[in-house]
């Protein structure tokens, strides 16, 4: 009996990891997410990003997590769909670059 609530718990989990990885399917969105965050810590850090400037480059991000994720739960996202956010990455980061060298410190 214990083995077979065990063996319907192992399945279980199973299923719901390999549905979550299922789901993912934006790992070049997801990495340029990351990316663009570890660039804007690396500004905060060395002082070059200002404190406004962060917290929009930090919401800018914000922006493209929620659209993506709200783009997934549909369940298959659309060329048009990928093409609009990888615009909105590109904007983030000259967003990025640009507040990184306007030679405004904190």
């Amino acid at each position: 009996m214990k083995i077979k609530i065990l063996g319907g718990l192992l399945v279980a989990a199973l299923a719901i990891t390999s549905m979550a990885q299922a789901q993912d399917r934006t790992p070049v969105i997801n990495h340029r997410l990351h990316n663009q965050d570890r660039r804007i810590s690396q500004g905060v850090r060395s002082g070059e990003l200002t404190r406004n400037e962060t917290r929009n480059l930090r919401a800018d991000d914000r922006r493209i997590a929620y659209q993506r994720n709200s783009a997934q739960a549909a369940g298959r996202m659309s060329r048009a769909e990928r093409s609009h956010l990888r615009n909105k990455e590109n904007r983030t980061s000259r967003a990025i670059y640009r507040d990184k060298h306007n030679d405004r410190v904190r």
